[in-house]
């Protein structure tokens, strides 16, 4: 099986597959988040800009830990240190820019958007465009599979010899598993009391349920079908992995605590009787 093209040429215009993919799974997050925004009775006419500030944010911070990570290699070709049309973005790289950016600018678009709700209705968005950008993005690029493999699964990268784990639709199936129970926990919380009472709850359970569900799952791909901790980028991967599952796990109890205890005053309370 032939790898899968990751240069298109129309006469001298060259076309990287990888940034197509990297476009078009930008796109799908913008309409996805405006359709959310919606469904709470938010505006959207700030989702557009908003969007290109997080994507610029992301870009810059992945590409950033991505460098950073293989510092051994790009010091010797600096020329290639911009070229991410080869591939070469960290998704936590991306979240360690974006989020504190995202925080920043949602404040000023939307000011009735608490933050904590705001990455309730970030965190399903991020795994669905994940789920998509796996298979349009490292799917498309130079280098993009696993370990070598004669499975009868294996596929074939450019760049890389033989058959390979593919391990970007193996990913992007763990992201909609992910996005899947994510997005049942949400409507499950829906029919709490809480939520039939105010027609609120705690913000933070959604996040909470998505960073420890991605972290888990981007910590043993590490560990299991890339590079098993065995360099600097593999080691961070892995550790950011576990530190996401262990903040989700935090903001969890903390939720659950809130909700608890507004649960409790609302069932106390002479309207509820």
């Amino acid at each position: 099986m032939e790898p899968i093209p990751v240069i298109i040429h129309f006469g001298p215009l060259s076309i990287h597959t990888y940034g197509i993919g990297l476009a078009l799974t930008f796109a799908f997050a913008a309409w996805y988040f405006g359709k959310r925004l919606e469904r709470v009775g938010l505006p959207t006419h700030w989702v557009t800009t908003f969007v290109i500030k997080i994507v610029i944010a992301a870009l810059l911070g992945a590409r950033a830990m991505h460098v950073v990570a293989n510092f051994d290699y790009y010091r010797d070709h600096l020329g290639e240190v911009t070229a991410i049309w080869h591939g070469g973005l960290s998704s936590f790289g991306g979240l360690l820019v974006a989020v504190p950016v995202g925080l920043v600018a949602v404040k000023k678009a939307c000011p009735q958007l608490s933050r904590l709700f705001g990455l309730d209705l970030v965190a399903p968005v991020l795994l669905a465009s994940w789920a998509v950008g796996r298979i349009l993005g490292p799917q498309l690029m130079i280098a993009g599979g696993g370990h070598p493999s004669t499975a009868w699964f294996a596929m074939h990268y450019a760049g890389q010899v033989g058959g390979r784990v593919p391990v970007p639709l193996i990913q992007a199936a763990e992201d909609a598993l992910a996005f899947a129970i994510v997005i049942a926990t949400e409507r499950r919380l829906k029919k709490s009391f809480l939520w039939r009472t105010t027609h609120h709850h705690p913000a933070g359970a959604v996040t909470a349920l998505a960073m420890v569900l991605w972290g888990f799952s981007r910590s043993v791909d590490e560990f299991y079908l890339l590079d098993g901790g065995a360099n600097l980028g593999s080691a961070l991967v892995i550790s950011a992995g576990c530190l996401l599952i262990v903040g989700g796990v935090a903001l969890g109890i903390s939720t659950r605590a809130s909700w608890r205890k507004a649960t409790l005053l609302l069932e106390d309370s002479p309207a509820a009787d």
